[in-house]
């Protein structure tokens, strides 16, 4: 492409490339998008001479979000990346298009923290160069930390509400709404962690991590989840005689034990000291998402259903629950026909 013999390639390939065509590679490689940078090009010094630490990956996946997969990876400072790459066609929907180019508009500058914003050469300071484990041109890659990505989907966010962006701008941001939706800042990290493993080598604190997936970021309006068979099986088994409407205050305490003390306990130990209390017909249920929490949710709530249904009394539905989920030893009650001489007593 640029009309240079392979005697030439093999002579920059030993002694470098020479600096008056450094540019030009940089701008022919953006077209085609390939992530290419000034200090990728070495005059014959080892690449590790000019950036002694780059960090290696040690874990690595696709996150699927919608319809789009993007490359990610654990490195082993523990940082988690998207591949640039994978990010920009993920929000900019654009196999050759540079990051750099869709987050210096003007409209942005107000959301963007400092290490977001790109540097004259079009550099972006938060980018990480890391070792994808891979050989050639694959093993090393640039990678956007997922916690910026957000930040950029964020950004694109606020200036969309505050107005002013193009078409294009408003379908960036559209995108980016769909990511905010699916996961938000602290969310993202355990999406990534199970996409690529590493959740099985990562500490465990499956609160924070659980509760980041179940909760939103925003209250939900007011939907009905609750069918009203669980209440009609809450009323037959503590033998409540008034309409469903009217139901006992005490029966909030049955569906935090049954219901989100089985869904996941952890979570329900949260909702039970951090949230507010309901108020103007929001409840518990309210902040679970639509996605994956609320799927979860309400398989839970028709299982419990079920086992309400063969059971006498609320502490038969309580046991079998603690059964069903390892919560107690389970205790076999064994019948035996009567003795003929009790018959004949």
């Amino acid at each position: 492409m640029l009309n240079k013999r392979q005697s030439t390639i093999r002579h920059w390939y030993v002694h470098g490339i020479p600096a008056k065509w450094q540019k030009p590679l940089i701008d022919l490689a953006r077209e085609h998008g390939i992530d290419l940078w000034p200090e990728d090009f070495f005059d014959g010094i080892s690449e590790l001479e000019i950036i002694p630490e780059i960090p290696r990956a040690t874990h690595w996946g696709e996150l699927s979000i919608g319809d789009k997969a993007l490359p990610c990876y654990v490195l082993e400072t523990g940082e988690r990346v998207f591949s640039l790459k994978g990010a920009v066609v993920g929000l900019i929907e654009t196999e050759g298009g540079q990051l750099a180019e869709y987050i210096k508009v003007n409209v942005l500058k107000p959301f963007l923290p400092e290490n977001l914003s790109p540097t004259e050469t079009g550099q972006i300071p938060a980018l990480i160069k890391f070792d994808t484990g891979g050989d050639g041109f694959t093993k090393y890659a640039w990678g956007l930390p997922v916690e910026k990505f957000m930040e950029i989907c964020a950004a694109y966010s606020a200036a969309a509400d505050k107005g002013g962006l193009t078409t294009r701008q408003k379908q960036i941001a559209d995108n980016a709404n769909k990511f905010l939706r699916a996961c938000y800042k602290v969310g993202i990290i355990a999406l990534v962690d199970e996409a690529t493993g590493y959740q099985y080598d990562r500490p465990l604190d499956a609160l924070q991590f659980k509760l980041k997936l179940y909760l939103e970021d925003e209250m939900r309006k007011w939907e009905k989840t609750f069918p009203d068979q669980l209440w009609i099986e809450f009323g037959r088994l503590t033998k409540w005689q008034g309409p469903v409407s009217q139901r006992p205050k005490y029966w909030g305490k049955l569906v935090m034990e049954l219901i989100y003390g089985y869904l996941d306990r952890d979570v329900s130990e949260w909702l039970k000291k951090n949230a507010p209390k309901p108020i103007h017909g929001q409840n518990y249920h309210q902040w679970l998402t639509s996605q994956y929490g609320l799927k979860k949710l309400m398989e839970h709530i028709w299982m419990t259903i079920g086992i309400a249904t063969s059971c006498v009394s609320m502490e038969e539905l309580r046991r079998k629950m603690a059964e069903r989920f390892g919560r107690v030893p389970v205790q076999m009650t064994l019948y035996f026909p009567p003795s003929s001489k009790n018959l004949q007593g």
